[in-house]
């Protein structure tokens, strides 16, 4: 087994498409990145709102198709919690529903077993099982993302992308959040890529960090060096903000 859970070279990614009889307009997004993440580890990924830092997981996760580079990532389902849990929760839902739809797209486990394993991560999330009934417009941001987050588990993924997941709580509530993700993450040995604009929040849970500028890595490497010692003047600025 490979010690990276993913390995990225040289990744290019356009938007758009190809110009036909001047119409049309191809934009590329992401620039030669490479970058890897080890099993067990949180890498961040820091930057700007625009410069990439979504397109990079979308294109990971395969979403994203028009590119050049290689992916490979050495796992199965990875899984991503968004900024805004309330855009990817079906409103029309109950929260016991929503965590446990995986399941049953699957095939997986008879009807009491999905139960049972709802009930377990809800309680883990530290969502008392009353939630189960409750619809997503029903709770706080805080309890929409721990719902978000016991839905990305329940397929027991390797691997979560984190896109922006505290930015939209009060700082209270987003410790609550950030301690949560550490505690599952030791639990289920996840490896995380943390997608943020606030190299504050990025220090507080990551263990190396990439910085990206216009859809390029301008620099990266373990969290303290790049707090402390940051090398490139766009680094640098982001810590003064």
């Amino acid at each position: 087994m490979s010690d990276n859970i993913v390995n990225v070279e040289n990744l290019n990614v356009w938007y758009g498409k190809p110009q036909i009889f001047g119409r049309g307009k191809r934009v590329q997004v992401l620039h030669d990145v490479s970058f890897y993440l080890r099993r067990g580890e949180i890498l961040g990924l820091v930057g700007e709102s625009g410069c990439g830092k979504s397109t990079l997981a979308r294109t990971i996760l395969g979403i994203e198709k028009d590119k050049t580079g290689t992916i490979t990532l050495n796992t199965y389902r990875p899984q991503m919690v968004f900024q805004n849990p309330y855009g990817s929760l079906n409103p029309y839902k109950k929260v016991g529903w929503i965590i446990e739809e995986p399941l049953r797209v699957l095939n997986k486990y008879d009807g009491k077993e999905r139960k049972k394993r709802v009930c377990e991560l809800l309680e883990r999330v530290g969502l008392p099982e009353s939630y189960l009934q409750r619809y997503p417009d029903e709770l706080s941001g805080g309890q929409r993302q721990r719902v978000a987050i016991a839905a990305a588990l329940i397929q027991q993924p390797e691997l979560i992308f984190l896109d922006e997941p505290v930015s939209a709580l009060d700082v209270t509530v987003q410790a609550q959040i950030l301690r949560l993700l550490i505690d599952i993450k030791k639990q289920f040995n996840l490896s995380y890529l943390f997608i943020s604009h606030d190299l504050n929040v990025i220090y507080q849970i990551c263990d190396r960090v990439m910085v990206m500028k216009k859809g390029e890595i301008v620099e990266q490497g373990e969290i303290e060096s790049v707090y402390y010692h940051p090398q490139h003047p766009y680094t640098q600025q982001l810590l003064t903000e």
